[in-house]
């Protein structure tokens, strides 16, 4: 049997932690004839003074145990945080525990902003690591070791797993069932539950995260702007350089830097992203949108959708548009 604590930090969403232990008691229920004992045994905790965690609804949910009457010191198969808690001394306590329970525990998983909690501990460094959309570059800026990775849903370096936010967690949740117990243990328990195995167009983020915006006013953020409105233009580093009369390598060092991204991954995000919003409420075809959002032809377009996420612009068309466009 497979240990599995659930640490739930204050202020998050509930269905996280819920969803995946009814998909790890799924599994106990869908487990093979021949294993006589549960798969996992499940164990939630909280990071308060008492059982009660508050989540982000409204909604409660009482846990098994307090973290701190829990020895850190035991054997133990898996350890999950979901979420990154509501203040600095929740966040310091939950990553003081797991560094000290990291030497006995086989496989350790965050879920959504847990990741930042998992970072304090120091066992991300050098490895790749994802989280929420909304909280990556936070996660790169604060530990600037951490190989963030900003596609995946979920990422796998070694013991440590990491996930994206929401529902993400399933997936995840599933991968990791299907890693210790096989591929159809995991296919049964996502059928019984009506999930995905394995998403449409492969395992990625397709929420939009915002475009990184310059940390000053000044040249590089009006440049930014400019980008944004003239998304056909000539978006060279040489172009965008002249415009702001830099050299380009000059350009380039101080765009990135006041930026956080290179000048034409920017360039090429803020097309990908005005592409996908005309993809998610217009019924224009693939090669207008293609020449509109500045990419040229269908071919460019798709080129960088299926590079960036992994799926044709057909094929995120059927997954995002408006209910109307359907």
């Amino acid at each position: 049997m497979r240990t599995f604590l659930i640490i739930v930090p204050e202020g998050g969403l509930l269905f996280e932690p819920t969803g995946i232990a009814d998909i790890l008691v799924r599994a106990n229920l869908l487990k093979s004839k021949d294993a006589y004992e549960e798969l996992y045994q499940i164990t939630i905790a909280t990071s308060q003074s008492h059982r009660v965690v508050h989540g982000a609804s409204g909604l409660h949910l009482l846990a098994d145990h307090r973290l701190s009457d829990l020895d850190p010191e035991l054997e133990r198969d898996t350890i999950m945080i979901v979420g990154k808690g509501s203040s600095e001394e929740e966040g310091a306590g939950i990553a003081d525990w797991i560094r000290r329970a990291a030497p006995k525990t086989r496989r350790i998983v965050s879920v959504c902003g847990g990741a930042l909690l998992l970072a304090r501990t120091g066992l991300l460094d050098g490895r790749q690591a994802t989280t929420h959309w909304r909280l990556l570059d936070t996660l790169q800026s604060r530990f600037p070791s951490v190989k963030v990775q900003k596609g995946p849903i979920f990422v796998r370096d070694g013991p440590l797993w990491t996930s994206a936010g929401a529902s993400s967690c399933f997936d995840l949740t599933l991968a990791l069932v299907e890693d210790d117990h096989g591929f159809a243990l995991a296919r049964d328990v996502a059928q019984d539950l009506v999930l995905f195995l394995r998403r449409p167009g492969g395992q990625s983020q397709f929420s939009r995260y915002l475009l990184n915006q310059a940390k000053k006013p000044g040249p590089i953020r009006d440049l930014q702007s400019w980008i944004l409105e003239n998304l056909t233009d000539n978006l060279s580093v040489a172009n965008l350089a002249d415009r702001v009369a830099m050299s380009p390598r000059n350009f380039t060092r101080v765009f990135t830097r006041e930026t956080g991204t290179p000048p034409a991954r920017y360039a090429e995000e803020a097309r990908l992203d005005a592409a996908r919003q005309r993809l998610e409420q217009s019924t224009d075809a693939i090669e207008q949108i293609a020449v509109t959002t500045g990419f040229g032809n269908g071919l460019n377009l798709r080129r960088v959708f299926e590079r960036n996420l992994k799926i044709t612009p057909t094929e995120y068309r059927e997954r995002f548009c408006s209910r109307s466009m359907a």
